[in-house]
């Protein structure tokens, strides 16, 4: 008598669909400031000087901003110059901020895994989408070490709620790149001693961070003395 058959073996169970994690897209934007910009400058640098703890020193208005800014002399990247980055949930439509003769805008594209809720967006609304993230101020210095310009940065802000994704990263290599671009030997900047995020965000880098170097500073009644001094 022939053996029976042996049972087909059970077809294994289908393995779990796994979903990827949903993210939320972001378009981003690096352009140089405008006039027209002063006002959102104005509120960032008061946040800036509430976070820093020295709205004390606070005193600039958007009319002086305006007037030392955007000098009709002015040329970006020879004087005071400002970055902005902005973000839409859409790509940035064509404007005339591309066909700026002195720098094209960047754009880059980033997913976020949680979205971002910002209490402020009607605030810092620069057009219809668009929101206004931080900002970077920067103008030239020079090097007689090097015998090479540079860039000196006298204020890097990001808003609070668009904080710890890398927008300060990209901020800070738009300025690098514009300074390899024209032959600079360097980019300055000065950090706070307490802020030990942006200091460990600065070695993370690659900056140095030059503790045996001291700021020395002369403003107010002090450099009217010393200004006025035979």
């Amino acid at each position: 008598m022939a053996a029976a058959a042996p049972a087909p073996a059970p077809t294994p169970a289908p393995e779990p669909v796994t979903s990827l994690p949903e993210t939320t897209p972001l378009f981003t934007r690096i352009r140089l400031a405008t006039p027209s910009d002063v006002p959102h400058i104005h509120k960032l640098i008061h946040q800036m000087a509430v976070f820093e703890r020295l709205t004390h020193l606070f005193s600039a208005t958007e009319s002086s901003l305006a007037a030392t800014l955007f000098s009709p002399t002015a040329q970006p990247f020879h004087s005071f110059t400002i970055f902005l980055l902005e973000a839409s949930p859409n790509p940035f439509a064509a404007s005339t901020l591309d066909s700026n003769p002195f720098f094209k805008p960047l754009t880059k594209f980033v997913n976020l895994r949680v979205p971002i809720e910002d209490p402020e967006r009607e605030t810092f609304k620069s057009m219809d989408d668009v929101t206004v993230v931080g900002f970077v101020l920067f103008f030239p210095n020079y090097s007689s070490f090097l015998a090479k310009p540079g860039f000196y940065v006298e204020d890097l802000f990001v808003r609070e709620c668009y904080r710890r994704k890398g927008f300060g990263r990209m901020l800070l290599s738009a300025v690098a790149k514009q300074a390899v671009k024209m032959g600079y030997g360097r980019v300055e900047w000065v950090v706070l001693d307490w802020n030990v995020n942006a200091i460990r965000f600065y070695e993370e880098m690659g900056a140095d961070i030059l503790n045996e170097w001291r700021i020395c500073r002369l403003t107010g009644e002090a450099l009217q003395t010393y200004g006025g001094a035979d």
